[in-house]
Protein backbone atom coordinates (compact mmCIF):
# COMPACT_ATOMS: atom_id res chain seq x y z
CA UNK A 1 0.00 0.00 0.00
CA UNK A 2 2.85 2.25 0.85
CA UNK A 3 4.27 1.69 -2.39
CA UNK A 4 1.21 2.80 -4.37
CA UNK A 5 1.09 6.18 -2.47
CA UNK A 6 5.00 6.99 -3.14
CA UNK A 7 4.05 5.97 -6.73
CA UNK A 8 0.79 8.58 -6.72
CA UNK A 9 2.43 10.97 -5.03
CA UNK A 10 5.47 11.18 -7.35
CA UNK A 11 2.96 11.23 -9.96
CA UNK A 12 1.15 13.92 -8.57
CA UNK A 13 4.21 15.87 -7.57
CA UNK A 14 5.83 16.09 -11.38
CA UNK A 15 1.82 16.98 -12.33
CA UNK A 16 2.42 20.58 -10.10
CA UNK A 17 5.85 20.83 -11.46
CA UNK A 18 4.62 21.07 -15.04
CA UNK A 19 1.03 23.18 -14.16
CA UNK A 20 3.86 25.71 -12.41
CA UNK A 21 6.02 26.22 -14.84
CA UNK A 22 3.48 26.86 -17.70
CA UNK A 23 2.14 29.14 -15.47
CA UNK A 24 5.29 31.09 -14.79
CA UNK A 25 6.01 31.38 -18.64
CA UNK A 26 2.43 32.62 -18.73
CA UNK A 27 2.87 35.04 -15.85
CA UNK A 28 5.61 36.61 -17.58
CA UNK A 29 4.56 37.07 -21.16
CA UNK A 30 1.78 38.75 -19.65
CA UNK A 31 3.70 40.75 -17.15
CA UNK A 32 6.51 41.24 -20.51
CA UNK A 33 3.49 42.60 -22.25
CA UNK A 34 2.25 44.79 -20.17
CA UNK A 35 5.06 46.53 -19.22
CA UNK A 36 5.56 47.31 -23.13
CA UNK A 37 2.22 48.74 -23.39
CA UNK A 38 2.81 51.11 -19.91
CA UNK A 39 6.16 52.35 -21.69
CA UNK A 40 4.52 52.61 -24.97
CA UNK A 41 2.27 55.22 -23.16
CA UNK A 42 5.06 57.09 -21.75
CA UNK A 43 6.04 57.82 -25.12
CA UNK A 44 9.20 55.18 -24.32
CA UNK A 45 8.66 52.84 -27.01
CA UNK A 46 6.47 53.17 -30.03
CA UNK A 47 6.30 49.69 -32.10
CA UNK A 48 3.61 48.83 -31.61
CA UNK A 49 2.02 51.83 -33.71
CA UNK A 50 4.17 52.45 -36.14
CA UNK A 51 4.92 48.98 -37.48
CA UNK A 52 7.64 48.66 -39.42
CA UNK A 53 9.92 51.42 -41.53
CA UNK A 54 9.62 51.36 -44.87
CA UNK A 55 12.75 50.05 -46.80
CA UNK A 56 11.95 51.78 -50.30
CA UNK A 57 13.77 55.10 -49.54
CA UNK A 58 16.70 53.20 -48.49
CA UNK A 59 19.70 52.54 -50.49
CA UNK A 60 20.68 49.25 -51.64
CA UNK A 61 24.34 47.77 -51.86
CA UNK A 62 25.40 44.87 -53.45
CA UNK A 63 27.86 42.05 -51.59
CA UNK A 64 29.76 42.46 -54.68
CA UNK A 65 30.40 46.12 -53.81
CA UNK A 66 31.45 45.94 -50.47
CA UNK A 67 33.95 42.92 -51.26
CA UNK A 68 35.59 45.17 -53.58
CA UNK A 69 36.83 47.54 -51.65
CA UNK A 70 38.75 45.15 -49.01
CA UNK A 71 42.10 44.79 -49.58
CA UNK A 72 43.36 41.04 -50.37
CA UNK A 73 44.27 38.33 -47.75
CA UNK A 74 46.80 36.12 -47.79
Amino acid sequence: MSRTVSAGMARLTWVMGLVFAFGYAALVVVAADRLMLWLEGRGHVNWRRTGRKPLAGVPRVRLEVLLDDMPPSG
